[in-house]
């Protein structure tokens, strides 16, 4: 076995900057793989994820660490327990299976064991700013029926409501989910309750931080964890206010375990929403084939750049068709 690795840290201007409670990003900053094994390519991506301390010099420093091992022949299900969950991970396990595909003929859904994909729709998000702007945005995205409506302003939860409301009087026929990225605090959330659940909100995601998620148990909201939950076994001690999951492969570190943190979380009767970072179409693509088993999908990030890879995936207003094989899988 000849095998060589090759690490690319990508850059994607944004068409727009992107604004959540934590901050706002112009920029999608990914780190690419390709692992090259007699003549074939396997190609995987990853985001770092800020909020847990990873920097494209830190992911481009541990994916390096494993260069060795890796052109040795490292197998998929010894990453596993070489690396840590994370966006190094997700990127060198993306890369295998991609591999493999390749290698063998055979696509990951039927090496995975899942069913030929078909097409998905996704939602769009709804990045935060002023009531009135993202009355506007939410109009003009008519051609989503599902928006994701990102809250948890500095200006509290009552702000928040009133640009819920500008929301809903826009577009009265959407679906609507909340994404407050820990933005709020659960006595406010208590308190302003009745007000959020007038908006007909699917579910309220990660609307408080880890710390003071037990206290969702008394509030009467569908809730969906996010932060809370990055692996199989953080299902073990996921509060029951959560009837919701959302599953990154940049946070489960990889196509492998998200596959399993899905099928686990739905044996546990959770709903489950399959998510994204802001990032290519490479990103994308086994999140796609992990989308055919949820509930929802949230795989808008390659809408948000200004020119996403080539190939990419084919997007037909909120319809996203299954990756082609030349772009992953």
């Amino acid at each position: 076995m000849t095998r060589t690795i090759s690490i690319n840290a990508d850059t994607f201007p944004l068409r727009q900057a992107f604004a959540i409670a934590r901050g706002t990003k112009v920029r999608a900053e990914p780190i690419s793989v390709e692992i090259y094994e007699n003549g074939v390519r396997g190609h995987g991506e990853a985001l770092p994820y800020p909020r847990y301390g990873e920097t494209v010099e830190t992911v481009t420093a541990t994916i390096d660490q494993l260069r060795g091992v890796l052109a040795d022949g490292l197998s998929r299900d010894d990453l596993q327990t070489a690396l840590q969950p994370g966006a190094a991970r997700c990127a060198l396990d993306c890369a295998l299976w991609d591999l493999e595909a390749k290698t063998t003929g055979k696509p990951v859904w039927q090496l995975a064991g899942l069913s030929a994909p078909h097409a998905i729709t996704t939602a769009f998000t709804i990045v935060l700013d002023g009531a009135d702007t993202m009355a506007r945005a939410a109009h003009g995205a008519a051609g989503f029926p599902l928006l994701k409506i990102k809250l948890g302003s500095s200006e509290g939860v009552l702000a928040d409501i009133t640009r819920l409301r500008e929301i809903r009087k826009a577009r009265p026929d959407a679906q609507l989910i909340v994404d407050a990225n820990e933005g709020w605090r659960v006595e406010d959330l208590a308190r302003y309750a009745e007000l959020l659940g007038a908006y007909d909100v699917r579910f309220f995601e990660q609307p408080v931080a880890a710390r003071e998620q037990d206290g969702l148990s008394d509030i009467d909201l569908p809730f969906c964890a996010d932060e809370s939950v990055h692996e199989t076994r953080d299902l073990d001690t996921l509060p029951a206010a959560y009837s919701w999951v959302n599953v990154k492969l940049d946070k489960a570190g990889g196509f492998t375990e998200a596959l399993e943190m899905v099928r686990t979380a739905k044996s546990r009767n959770l709903q489950v929403m399959i998510g994204c970072m802001v990032a290519s179409s490479l990103s994308m693509a086994p999140a796609h084939l992990l989308a055919q088993l949820a509930d929802l999908a949230d795989l808008d990030g390659p809408l948000w750049l200004s020119e996403d890879r080539d190939p990419g995936l084919m997007y037909s207003g909120s319809s996203i068709a299954p990756p082609p094989a030349d772009l992953w899988g």
